[in-house]
């Protein structure tokens, strides 16, 4: 059976859909079957892998609001080894349109859960924001990946996510674990990069991934070109330093399930 991992960090600018792009697209890559669910309004996950929402005939707001099954959102083989579920602006609405229903925050879990028997792992991109979006994929997840980038506020931000699957794990998800937290945005020729990352270190003990994300050209430019890096430059250090933490990823599922 797959594991469902959300990737989560309520600030912004921290490489978190960047993390889950490539992730998916390095675990496919080690011939994982994968798929990526793209939580995020903005939908920048599904245009990350070349896809046009205006191509495509339902998104995961459909299979929210029953207004289609999961399985017709579902866009199969958007590379090699993995499956992509789209996101586009009407998923803002969640927030409002699931005031009065019941079980609201077990909607997402309801209709993914079935789906572990076929993936190996089903990665959600959640939004940098604590609402109804990110609560559902939370009480969906197995556990959870935190992107933090190197810069002054890495630590404010982890606590604020760390309080808010505190919070999940009390009320709605016992079973919730801390899968990692992966350091993005890395640069080596600023001395703040490795403060932070020593701060970290210091101050949190939990499971922190050995592979650090550096900051890299070709990972930025890779979306405007709807390819994950493993596709758009392949052999960039963007790219190895993903291989390595779906290593890692593959790694510490042995230990979560062990």
């Amino acid at each position: 059976m797959g594991r469902i991992i959300a990737i989560t960090n309520q600030k912004g600018g921290v490489g978190k859909t960047t993390t889950a792009i490539n992730l998916a697209a390095t675990l496919a890559e080690a011939n994982q079957k994968v798929l990526l669910l793209d939580f995020d309004p903005q939908g920048n996950a599904t245009s990350g892998f070349g896809v046009d929402m205006s191509e495509v005939e339902h998104s995961i707001y459909n299979a929210l609001t029953g207004d289609c099954d999961l399985s017709e959102t579902i866009l199969e083989d958007v590379i090699e080894n993995m499956d992509l579920i789209p996101a586009d602006m009407d998923l803002a609405a969640t927030d409002v349109e699931f005031v009065d229903v019941d079980r609201k925050n077990y909607v997402l879990k309801d209709i993914l859960r079935p789906y572990k028997e076929q993936y190996n792992y089903i990665l959600i991109d959640c939004p940098p924001s604590l609402g109804t979006i990110t609560v559902n994929a939370l009480t969906a997840a197995d556990t959870v990946i935190i992107p933090i980038q190197c810069e002054y506020y890495a630590l404010e931000g982890l606590k604020q996510v760390m309080e808010s699957i505190h919070i999940v794990q009390q009320q709605l998800n016992p079973e919730l674990k801390l899968e990692g937290i992966v350091f993005t945005m890395y640069d080596s020729r600023n001395r703040l990069s490795q403060d932070v990352v020593d701060a970290v270190r210091q101050n949190f003990k939990g499971n922190i991934y050995d592979t650090i994300i550096p900051r890299n050209v070709r990972l930025a430019e890779a979306p405007s070109h709807g390819e994950p890096i493993t596709i758009y430059e392949s052999s960039s250090s963007g790219a190895e330093s993903y291989r390595r933490l779906a290593a890692e990823v593959m790694s510490k599922g042995d230990e979560l399930n062990g």
